[in-house]
């Protein structure tokens, strides 16, 4: 009988990674070059059954920030199961067993890119922010500012990448990007090149990517993979640098999560309806370790806060009765039995509050999250200092 033979899911040695290479070209319906660049620097596994691959995909191990902190996790990339094995309900089982090993290693939060944000919501997912392309005629960008404040410096150093992960910590989501990063994303846009933006000043100020490629009419567009700035002044700057590129070049796409998620380009166009916005499949988040994730994560240093609560299970059951604290830039999430839970969240919940995608307390309850309006209230306030957001896409 198909499919009566259990599911194994096991690490992959280079049979069975080619096996499952193989696989990713019939599922995605193209050849996933990631699923080979990405090996070396993941753990890989494999579904097994009846002695043929049947599913897969890589973990990494990548801290992220939140709250100002880096923040254990495991990312989730490359992941497929065969069309043929499909409704089968394999997926949970496969992405259990994919995540376990960096649970051992101490990761407290999961991520991953994925098309099938329902399926997400359902296991405890949450997606934290919507995730646009902008796309711009070039010439909108040309004269916003001259940028003769600036030292536009060509080339990415050590002390460009300092300043993306000095930048990196004012938002909820980005990676603590692993030493591996640069010579990865090359690979994947070989003429990728990086302008650094500085003034005679000990902060960092700001760092841009692009690369060069053709819109789908064939015309040439630039493409900005990263846009990181630390002042309205910096992006101001950098925005009016793209704009140089109007004799030869007509239009600017901001690739998928390369804004910021602040009304930045809109702000500096001249036209009305200027730029397009294309919605991508979103970053989703999964907390692991509730407690460690509290513990790990960086809070404000004026925050005094203790609010009971209850995490409901997947299912929606009610789980022990638990206390968040957080005071002088710490918190912690403890069991509290025989309390009084004057707050529910479900895991979803749990992971779009901590990622502070609830920027009010109106949006929380909208969204289920049960509880006395006050304590909702006190619960957004605790991680709405920063905005979700992921640059890397991966």
């Amino acid at each position: 009988m198909p499919g009566s033979t259990p599911m194994v899911v096991v690490e992959a040695d280079d049979a069975l990674w080619q096996e499952y290479q193989d696989l990713t070209v019939r599922a995605y319906g193209h050849q996933v070059e990631d699923v080979a660049r990405l090996r070396a620097h993941a753990d890989a596994r494999v579904a097994v059954r009846d002695g043929r691959v049947i599913g897969g995909g890589l973990a990494l191990a990548v801290p992220q920030f939140f709250g100002g902190r880096p923040v254990p996790g495991a990312c989730l990339a490359g992941g497929c199961i065969a069309p043929e094995a499909r409704g089968s309900r394999l997926w949970s089982t496969l992405l259990k067993e994919r995540l376990r090993p960096l649970k051992e290693q101490g990761a407290v939060l999961a991520t991953a890119w994925t098309t099938s944000t329902g399926y997400g919501h359902r296991m405890g997912w949450a997606a934290p922010s919507r995730v646009y392309s902008w796309t711009v005629p070039t010439d909108e960008l040309r004269g916003i500012a001259d940028g003769s404040r600036f030292d536009i410096v060509h080339g990415a150093d050590d002390q460009a990448r300092k300043q993306q992960q000095e930048l990196a910590d004012d938002w909820n989501g980005p990676w603590q990007r692993p030493s591996w990063w640069p010579a990865w994303q090359q690979a994947e846009h070989p003429g990728m090149t990086h302008y650094r933006f500085a003034l005679p000043s000990p902060t960092p100020d700001g760092l841009l990517a692009i690369a060069f490629d053709r819109d789908r009419a064939g015309g040439r567009r630039l493409v900005v993979h990263d846009f990181w700035a630390a002042t309205a002044e910096t992006a101001t700057a950098m925005l009016g640098f793209l704009g140089r590129h109007h004799s030869r070049i007509p239009t600017v796409m901001f690739q998928r999560t390369a804004l910021p998620p602040v009304p930045l380009l809109q702000n500096h166009l001249r036209h009305a309806g200027a730029a397009s916005a294309t919605s991508w499949h979103p970053w989703m988040l999964r907390v692991l370790d509730p407690a460690e994730a509290v513990r790990r994560r960086g809070w404000p240093e004026d925050l005094d806060l203790t609010i009971p609560l209850a995490l409901r299970g997947d299912d929606n059951s009610p789980s022990a009765p638990m206390l968040l604290r957080v005071t002088a830039g710490a918190g912690d999430l403890t069991p509290h039995p025989g309390a009084r839970h004057e707050l529910g969240l479900t895991p979803r919940q749990f992971a779009h509050w901590y990622a502070g995608g609830y920027r009010t307390p109106a949006a929380a309850l909208l969204d289920g999250v049960h509880g006395e309006p006050r304590l909702v209230a006190q619960l957004v306030r605790a991680t709405a200092d920063r905005e979700p957001w992921m640059p890397e896409y991966f």
